[in-house]
């Protein structure tokens, strides 16, 4: 069988197979997760936040997200969850030493060193580069690797000594199934905050109601009726009488 002008096709060009699929480059995906903002997708620059699901962002971001939290920020999807600014953690990062930083050339132009990550585990010293999990503690906002975590199981903090629970450990850009962990926990710590405001609401309402009373009494006002209905009341001995008529 041939085509048009006596050509003869070959087999790629008669089966098809299967589409390629494009690959998403795994470091350039992992270098934005770890060196840039969700919010603002600007470098992330210190005071760094991260939120409940392990998000990292920028403050300053954040603090403008929420005092302008308009609907055609695309990003501002990826927030939706930050109600206030008690919803994110202060992270308290170790420098790397061997990361250098803005780097300059004889030109003066200046970029960042994204080859090494910026922080490193205090514990371990490993870098926070995405090829390492990482977390951090909502009670304290220190960070470090999920390896000492394991390694050296404490119930305080590796670097600033203080408690924690499992429900402080936070893992920082995790998988879908560990954002879907923290999603289920943040629903139920905010669930859990919310009920246990409520009885405070109602003794404040009993309180107030129990009040009531007491300042309906005090404004009440004595009523008197007209003398020509009661005559004048006068003391005899140890009771008072009503005075009527002599002859009555």
């Amino acid at each position: 069988m041939g085509c048009d002008g006596g050509t003869i096709p070959k087999r790629h060009e008669l089966v098809k197979g299967p589409k390629k699929v494009e690959k998403v480059d795994k470091d350039a995906e992992l270098v934005a997760q770890w060196n840039y903002c969700t919010l603002s997708q600007e470098i992330l620059r210190r005071p760094i936040v991260a939120c409940e699901l392990g998000r990292l962002y920028n403050k300053d971001a954040v603090i403008e997200f929420l005092l302008d939290k308009s609907a055609e920020k695309a990003l501002g999807k990826a927030a939706s969850h930050i109600k206030s600014i008690k919803n994110v953690t202060e992270l308290k990062l170790s420098d790397n030493p061997a990361w250098e930083g803005d780097k300059g050339n004889t030109k003066g132009d200046k970029h960042d060193d994204l080859q090494r990550a910026r922080f490193i585990c205090p514990v371990v010293g490993l870098e926070m580069n995405g090829r390492h999990r990482f977390c951090f503690l909502r009670c304290c906002g220190c960070v470090f690797s999920e390896r000492a975590l394991k390694e050296i199981k404490a119930e305080v903090c590796h670097t600033c000594g203080a408690a924690f629970q499992e429900d402080d450990v936070i893992v920082l850009n995790g998988t879908k199934e560990d954002v879907d962990v923290l999603k289920a926990r943040m629903e139920e710590r905010r669930l859990r905050a919310k009920l246990e405001k409520k009885p405070q609401g109602h003794q404040k309402l009993r309180q107030g109601s129990l009040k009531k009373p007491a300042l309906i009494l005090g404004r009440r006002k004595t009523t008197w009726l007209p003398e020509a209905q009661v005559g004048p009341v006068v003391a005899t001995g140890s009771c008072f009488e009503k005075a009527g008529n002599p002859g009555g």
